[in-house]
């Protein structure tokens, strides 16, 4: 029998005996082996470790053991979930070589449901960038068009379940992490509110923003990945105290007489400009696709989300100015040789261990934070966060759901953009989930020019994963080009 493609059919299969985990793992270790060395998904491939963990789950389907719900699957983690003796780098030279003594949450969770850990993957440095061409080892590629980029900072967490590498994989979504590559990629990545996935063990970017979350080939393998790593943990003081969502009830319950509200400021029109037509074309399709399944349809205007790329490009370098001070060259990581004294060889170590965008937003979040100049920046950007939360807030009076763009435009070539700004405004229909704790979800609709793929995104209130898990199956399945 030939291995399934889907999560669900995975699990299903191993659980039953019908297929081996053993059997699945080497297909997609060969997939990677056939097509890693031009996409660079991995900078770490786990592959003695993924065959002794098949291994065992099929000694544990013999002895007639319940593995789990995703028994067998192969899961790629994004390079800055920490990994029990496994190298856990953020695609930095300061962490190269680097293995933690201990798992992620989210890393025991996936192992606890039966998962096969196949490697980590690529992605911009600390999370800081939107195409992965950031990382200090290189970039990744779309599986797509090897051209072109597969987004960021999740870039080899997307590309990998675009290639086939992996039914599964795990990102983190600061800014738009997992939905920007999800939409640029292909596939369905997701961002959970604040708080519903523990953040122990995912090495901090911006705390305040930073969330964990699926990529998928679907959106029933995202939610079941999701239920997976979702709940409770003491270890995370952010955590939410209350067990995962059930999203899965209402997962094919369809929208009629659910209330969705297109965006106005996120459709191309007003200040915010930069959306190629294609883009703004699919996501009006989709809409009227959801208004055709029975979902009542219709505008709403959230003005603040105009200022939230501003807001965030002060929110977030303050926090990773913070967070990233402990890589000094002392405890662990990257060690500069030389230096007078401890001064120096800090100095030394975090100049030759950071690449340019991170030293970029530590300058520009340490600036924010100074003295006479907090309240003007930091602080007048956290007013923005709370205008934009009450405004939503508001917004979802009238509405269940909200929809927008995932990204203003599809994958564009490696190198093409050069200029920090311009790379900035790839996430801006994507951080106002984050600087809310909202949900959200990226799901494929259609494509754009050169024919690559076009994201669709959901948006949910705190805590709304069901409703948004049940319109985006819905979006999926009215999707064009038989995507679902």
């Amino acid at each position: 029998m030939s291995v399934p493609s889907t999560a669900t059919e995975i699990a299903a299969a191993v659980s039953s005996g019908s297929v081996s985990a053993s059997d699945v793992v080497e297909s997609h270790l060969a997939a990677i082996d056939a097509r890693e060395s031009e996409i660079h998904a991995f900078n770490t491939v786990t592959a003695d470790q993924a065959r002794a963990t098949a291994a065992d789950i099929d000694a544990r389907v013999a002895a007639g053991e319940s593995v789990g719900p995703l028994a067998g699957v192969p899961v790629a983690l994004k390079d800055n979930m920490c990994t029990n003796g496994i190298a856990t780098t953020c695609s930095s030279k300061i962490l190269e070589g680097w293995e933690p003594p201990y798992d992620a949450t989210v890393v025991e969770r996936l192992r606890e449901a039966g998962a096969v850990i196949v490697g980590k993957t690529n992605l911009d440095e600390f999370a800081m960038g939107s195409s992965t061409e950031n990382s200090a080892f290189g970039p990744s590629r779309n599986p797509l068009d090897t051209s072109k980029v597969p987004g960021g900072s999740s870039g080899g967490s997307a590309a990998a379940v675009a290639a086939g590498f992996a039914p599964l994989s795990i990102g983190s979504d600061t800014g738009g992490s997992i939905r920007q590559p999800a939409a640029l990629c292909g596939v369905v990545g997701m961002k959970p509110t604040y708080g519903a996935v523990s953040r122990y063990g995912l090495i901090a970017f911006a705390s305040s923003l930073d969330q964990i979350g699926p990529f998928a080939k679907n959106v029933t393998d995202a939610a079941t990945m999701f239920e997976v790593i979702a709940g409770h943990d003491p270890r995370d003081s952010t955590s939410i105290p209350e067990p995962a969502a059930d999203v899965h009830t209402k997962l094919n319950a369809g929208v009629e007489g659910l209330r969705v509200g297109v965006i106005t400021e996120l459709m191309g029109e007003g200040q915010l400009q930069g959306f190629e037509p294609e883009v703004i074309a699919q996501t009006r399709a989709a809409a009227d696709a959801l208004a055709a399944a029975g979902a009542t349809v219709g505008e709403v205007s959230v003005p603040s989300v105009i200022y939230g790329l501003s807001a965030y490009y002060q929110i977030a370098p303050a926090e990773a100015s913070s967070n990233l001070a402990r890589y000094d060259g002392v405890r662990y990581g990257h060690r500069a040789p030389g230096g007078a004294n401890t001064a120096a060889m800090m100095k030394a170590s975090r100049t030759a261990g950071f690449g340019a965008e991170v030293k970029r937003r530590i300058m520009l979040g340490t600036y924010a934070l100074s003295a006479g100049y907090y309240d003007a920046f930091y602080g007048k950007a956290q007013r923005v966060r709370t205008l934009i939360i009450d405004e939503l807030a508001a917004a979802y009076q009238n509405f269940d759901v909200l929809l927008s763009p995932t990204s203003p435009c599809v994958a564009f070539p490696i190198g093409a953009v050069s200029d920090p700004l311009t790379m900035y405004l790839n996430d801006t229909c994507t951080i106002p989930s984050n600087l809310a704790g909202h949900p959200a979800i990226s799901v494929p609709f259609g494509t754009g020019a050169g024919d690559l793929p076009v994201g669709v995104q959901i948006l949910a209130p705190l805590q709304g994963e069901a409703v948004m898990f049940q319109a985006a199956a819905a979006l999926e399945a009215a999707a064009p080009g038989g995507q679902s």
